[in-house]
């Protein structure tokens, strides 16, 4: 009987521990994610998202853009936080006030996006290299990522503004189905991102989506690392 009740006590002792082991893991994985993300319990985040393009509609989104949304809600719901759709015709305050997801590349449907790049990721050119066939493409280092029928490109970025404050997370795609992508592959590989680039260092990475007509978003991978160009400082005017 006393070895049954000692086999007990031990029994319960070990359960206690690993559970509370699991506990103290999930803890320090949640507060990675908040940190990675700046975000924490009870507080709001902005998700400014582009028009669909083509819709008359202003305040039409892509379906994919949505999709999108809904990755970078479920991120936020992880961490306690949630999530104020933000249409890009609407006011969204300050950079930093509080943890921003822009979705969508920089052109016509998205003013913040363009802003974002204009002032911030000075290293990053968005332009439409074919008229006719509506090609986007995005430049950065001297090297073009263009859009087609085979491919398409994402850049994806984290950065923050001159104030500090909550960082913002661009996610400029050439299509709306890179924008998915991108939002898929900041969920899925956050934690690596937070092993690489901390919880404080600004980051723009390119990402391709290979096939995306034939895979979707299922075959999205890192081309490069654009960290070093693509933030390039205010160009000092030459003393005369």
């Amino acid at each position: 009987m006393d070895d049954l009740l000692i086999n007990l006590l031990a029994s319960i002792i070990a359960g206690t521990a690993v559970w509370l082991a699991g506990l103290l893991v999930r803890r320090r994985k949640l507060g990675r994610e908040r940190a990675f993300f700046g975000l924490t319990a009870g507080t709001s985040c902005l998700m400014v998202v582009s028009r669909h393009a083509s819709s008359p509609s202003e305040f039409s989104v892509h379906r994919r853009d949505v999709a999108a949304l809904v990755e970078l809600a479920t991120i936020a719901r992880e961490c306690g936080a949630h999530a104020d759709r933000v249409g890009e015709s609407q006011p969204t305050g300050e950079i930093g006030r509080l943890t921003e997801f822009c979705v969508g590349g920089p052109g016509g449907a998205n003013p913040r996006g363009a802003t974002h790049v204009r002032t911030i990721l000075r290293g990053v050119r968005y332009e439409v290299c074919e008229e006719e066939k509506r090609r986007l493409s995005f430049t950065v280092g001297g090297t073009a990522y263009t859009q087609s029928p085979e491919t398409s490109y994402v850049l994806l970025a984290r950065f923050w503004g001159p104030a500090g404050g909550h960082p913002v997370f661009l996610l400029g795609g050439l299509s709306a189905g890179s924008n998915l992508a991108a939002a898929r592959y900041l969920a899925a590989h956050h934690v690596a991102l937070h092993q690489k680039y901390g919880a404080d260092r600004p980051f723009a990475l390119v990402l391709r989506i290979v096939e995306p007509a034939a895979y979707g978003t299922d075959f999205t991978e890192l081309v490069a690392d654009v960290s070093d160009v693509a933030f390039q400082p205010v160009a000092q005017p030459v003393p005369g």
